[in-house]
């Protein structure tokens, strides 16, 4: 009966092939094993795993020793994995089994790390694949490498989120030593990127615009193959002789914004533009420049005179914020933190704002930076026409000084002045109070002084900026600052 049992031999309860164990010949022909069988010799038996005993047994592949082939198999309880001799030793006549349970492992850490158990897949087939813990012993008394050997400067398991590129890590470890030089197409990338990381994260277009003409000029001074190493840029920095502090202070702050885009940082050098007082021309020279310019920019310059507006804030206003029954224009966009106004203007202004073609929602088309360019030629023109090198001076901010200065030295109340420019706090309209006392200290006031017959008289002098002063010999008595 186990004769016959040998030769139909077995399978396991997963309908395997049955396991046939032979007797090889070193000796046969070719290499070819001989075809042996002697089942006398070793009975043939269920494979059983030496660990846990499970019969739960998968055949894992072959081994090749020289001219023996061993057979491999793998526990489906515990994991072991275990090749099966054709010799078994008998110590005493009886085969030693002491089976490890592994119900220890539980409590007894196996290092110092934690280790993260992943789930098994649902169509694994390896069911008990989150219980299988590493054996300390092996059936014939064999210690098996523990993991505290292997893992003592090693991790072991790593959740996803927790992966490392190492390589990324080595290549930004170089850029932030900078030992890796940019190449230049890799810096004009960058530049289109660093615009794009402003425009997410809020910045205004001309913030957008200065901070990238900074980072421009760094480029464009051999610097672009180091942009991400900061040292190299503190020192150049530094190094400009013909760099205003004003203007190192906005490259610096451009840099750490490119910086920022790169999760980098650095100790930002300390530059302070130096307390220097604006220029404040006459009104005459005003006039002159606004009358030597063309249609549209002399409109534009105008509205900077009597609204004392950042060129941005009038540059945006639409032809819904013009109210030309009230005479006034609602600044309704402010920029660098002002808040919204309504401005009272005289008629004429309005007038020459309503003779402009209306082809769009805004009053004056195309950008900013273009009306800018425009306005320095018509200047550098004008300049040279009447022969006044101070017009080349005055700037689109230039009327917003020389307003905020009149308004104070009239009123001499600075929260007037205040609620003019826009202001959030009175600590910056101070300094027009400081210019008034300068400027009105050291010159001797001149005005242009007129009589005012009747009530039309005086209404016209006051449209033009005359002030009333007082009544003599039935007449009023208006003057205007020269």
């Amino acid at each position: 009966m186990a004769e016959a049992e040998g030769k139909a031999g077995f399978r396991s309860e997963n309908n395997h092939p049955p396991f046939q164990e032979h007797t090889w010949q070193s000796g046969s022909t070719n290499g070819k094993r001989a075809d042996t069988i002697n089942p006398a010799a070793q009975p043939p038996k269920q494979p059983q795993c030496p660990e846990c005993g499970s019969t739960k047994i998968w055949r894992d592949g072959i081994r090749q020793n020289r001219n023996i082939t061993i057979q491999r198999f793998l526990c489906r309880s515990c994991g072991y994995r275990f090749s099966q001799s054709n010799i078994e030793f008998n110590i005493f006549g009886k085969r030693v089994r002491n089976f490890d349970s592994g119900s220890y492992l539980a409590e007894t850490p196996i290092c110092d790390r934690d280790l993260s158990v992943k789930k098994s897949l649902n169509d694994s087939a390896f069911t008990f694949r989150e219980n299988v813990a590493s054996h300390s012993v092996t059936v014939v008394g064999k210690h098996l490498n523990s993991l505290r050997s292997y893992s003592s400067k090693r991790r072991v398991c790593a959740e996803e989120t927790e992966a490392k590129n190492l390589e990324e890590e080595a290549t930004r470890q170089e850029l932030v030593t900078g030992a890796t030089k940019l190449s230049e197409a890799t810096v004009k990338g960058k530049l289109v990127g660093f615009v794009w990381f402003m425009q997410k994260e809020g910045y205004r277009p001309s913030t957008i615009k200065a901070r990238l003409e900074c980072i421009k000029s760094l480029v464009n001074s051999g610097m672009g193959p180091q942009l991400l190493h900061p040292d190299a840029i503190k020192s150049f920095i530094g190094k400009q002789s013909t760099w205003e502090d004003g203007y190192k202070r906005n490259v610096a702050y451009a840099y750490t914004t490119f910086l920022t885009m790169h999760g980098m940082t650095w100790n930002q050098p300390r530059y302070k533009a130096p307390d220097k007082l604006p220029f404040i021309p006459l009104e005459s020279e005003i006039d002159q420049l606004v009358m030597s310019t063309g249609k549209r920019m002399s409109v534009f310059l105008q509205a900077l005179k009597e609204t004392a507006a950042d060129p941005g804030e009038l540059h945006a206003i639409k032809w819904i914020d013009i109210n030309p029954q009230a005479k006034t224009i609602a600044l309704n966009y402010p920029v660098k933190g002002h808040k919204a106004r309504i401005i009272n203007v005289s008629n004429e202004l309005i007038e020459r704002l309503n003779a402009l073609p209306k082809t769009s929602e805004k009053v004056f088309q195309g950008n900013i930076y273009s009306i800018r360019r425009g306005f320095h030629e018509q200047r550098k023109t004008a300049a040279r026409k009447l022969n006044n090198p101070r017009l080349l001076e005055i700037n689109f901010t230039t009327f917003r000084h020389w307003k905020a200065t009149m308004e104070y030295h009239k009123t001499k109340d600075p929260y007037h002045v205040k609620r003019l420019l826009g202001h959030n706090s009175l600590r910056t309209t101070e300094i027009y109070i400081n210019i008034e006392q300068a400027i009105f200290k050291e010159v001797n006031d001149e005005f242009t002084v007129k009589v005012a017959e009747n009530l039309d008289d005086a209404c016209k002098l006051l449209e033009v900026g005359f002030e009333y002063i007082t009544d003599m010999d039935g007449k009023k008595l208006f003057r205007k600052r020269k």
